[in-house]
């Protein structure tokens, strides 16, 4: 019997037969195959998101600590997906029952933004655009909301929290969060693109002088003078722009208040944090559905001088309450303070005068002026400069009055020198040697000599 030849489809006839390959030994050590877990699609989570939803029982939620409404969301989470056969990794199961806690407990995707001690505020332009700011600079956030609706739910939740209300009819909120972070929200249709919100958030941390220096806000001789300058209970208003840091320099400053003095703040949205234990604080309150109750700051201002203040703090003065501002300080109420939108401590001086007239008191511009000179011992101006830090730019003292000219006397201002190899701008300040027309004042207290030394350490 002939050998069993190889078929020949595909060869030349009498083509000689190629050989056989040889076997192929197996490895010793087969690589693993690793399958690539499959990801549920936005659809099948947003699927299981409603099904969620519609088993938990909200009486159930708010007795559960939100480490064990996790857990219990985790086991309903893959109960559901196992019934609707969902395929979801345990990536996928925690992030959506984290999702879930922070919408039925918290604020939703913001929870996640406001948990990180590095943003110091955050801009919510519609649903699908977050910015945040880092170390004075603003970044897109890749944190979204899913639609308008949650966003909106979201909004309304942190009205109602302080007893507000956002919606058509009042489309402009100022409200708080839990932790004193300040909120503004633009509702539609003011808002073209969905609601906008503006969240400045609060350290955790105090904020003191020690903390300040560390950030290059300012120098230990110039904490040293506004130390000086809140022992000799002078009368100060700090300037800056939107977000200079004017709270942030204000509350450090009101650390240094004696504790055995009666302290009353005015708010529109409360926020600032004073250490002191008989602090009186007083929010603002807007009309009620009828257009009925507003409480405004000026009414809130009256109402202090009745309360036996020692100090009044103004959180910030933006209309005709400066008169009653001006009122206080002038009526025994030394060492109050408030903050001011303007850019220069000159521009300040002209917003409080325009402030008033804005209460239409009928005041000639002479008998303002006089009233400002004689209330206003201070003011301290802040900055957010290009590099993104926050200092103390210049300190102006208001001297007095020359015929109907407020004279100002700059103590010290800063000048930049240049850029740094980091990216920081390099500055020292510029002292003026003038004595101050509160000097007085310095040697009652004993602190005139302090106050001379400290000035040398600023130039120096």
């Amino acid at each position: 019997m002939s050998e069993f030849a190889l078929p020949t489809f595909g060869r030349r006839r009498n083509e000689p037969v190629p050989p056989p390959p040889a076997p192929v030994e197996p490895p010793a050590h087969p690589p693993a195959v690793t399958a690539t877990p499959r990801q549920a699609s936005a659809a099948q989570l947003a699927e299981l998101r409603s099904f969620c939803l519609q088993r938990i029982d909200p009486a159930t939620i708010s007795a559960l600590t939100p480490e064990r409404l996790t857990l219990e969301l985790e086991r309903v989470i893959a109960e559901i997906a196992t019934e609707h056969r969902i395929q979801l990794n345990a990536r996928e199961q925690k992030a959506l029952a984290g999702e879930l806690v922070d919408d039925m407990l918290g604020l939703g995707p913001l929870e996640v933004l406001l948990r990180d001690d590095r943003i110091t505020d955050i801009m919510i332009n519609g649903p699908h655009r977050i910015f945040v700011e880092r170390g004075g600079k603003v970044t897109l956030s890749d944190v979204q909301f899913r639609d308008v609706p949650h966003l909106v739910n979201v909004c309304q939740r942190i009205a109602s929290a302080v007893g507000r209300r956002i919606d058509e009819s009042s489309p402009l909120c100022d409200a708080r969060l839990k932790d004193g972070s300040r909120v503004n929200i633009v509702f539609m249709p003011l808002a073209l693109d969905g609601p906008y919100v503006s969240i400045r958030k609060f350290a955790k941390r105090k904020i003191d002088f020690g903390r300040l220096i560390e950030f290059g806000s300012l120098t230990p001789p110039v904490a040293r003078i506004l130390e000086i300058a809140s022992a000799c209970r002078l009368n100060v208003i700090i300037s800056g722009g939107t977000g200079s840091g004017k709270t942030t320099l204000m509350n450090a400053m009101s650390q240094l208040i004696d504790h055995g003095e009666r302290i009353v703040t005015v708010e529109d949205a409360a926020e600032l944090q004073l250490q002191q234990p008989h602090v009186v604080r007083l929010e603002t309150r807007p009309n009620n559905l009828e257009g009925k109750g507003e409480i405004n700051q000026r009414d809130l201002v009256r109402n202090a001088l009745r309360m036996r203040p020692d100090r009044i703090i103004i959180g910030e003065v933006r209309g005709s309450e400066a008169f009653d501002m001006l009122q206080a300080m002038n009526t025994g109420h030394d060492g109050s303070m408030s903050t001011i939108h303007a850019n220069t401590t000159r521009d300040a001086v002209a917003r409080i005068e325009n402030m008033v007239q804005m209460g239409n008191m009928g005041l000639p511009a002479k008998s303002i002026r006089t009233q400002i000179v004689s209330a206003v011992d201070l003011i301290v101006q802040v900055e957010r400069q290009r590099d993104g830090g926050r200092r103390l730019t210049q300190l102006t003292e208001v001297a007095g009055l020359e015929g109907e000219v407020v004279i100002l006397n700059d103590i010290f201002q800063l000048e930049i020198e240049g850029e740094g190899a980091d990216g920081r701008l390099r500055s020292h300040y510029k002292v003026s040697r003038a004595r101050p027309a509160f000097h007085e004042r310095l040697c009652y207290f004993g602190l005139d000599r302090a106050w001379a030394s400290a000035l040398d350490q600023t130039e120096g």
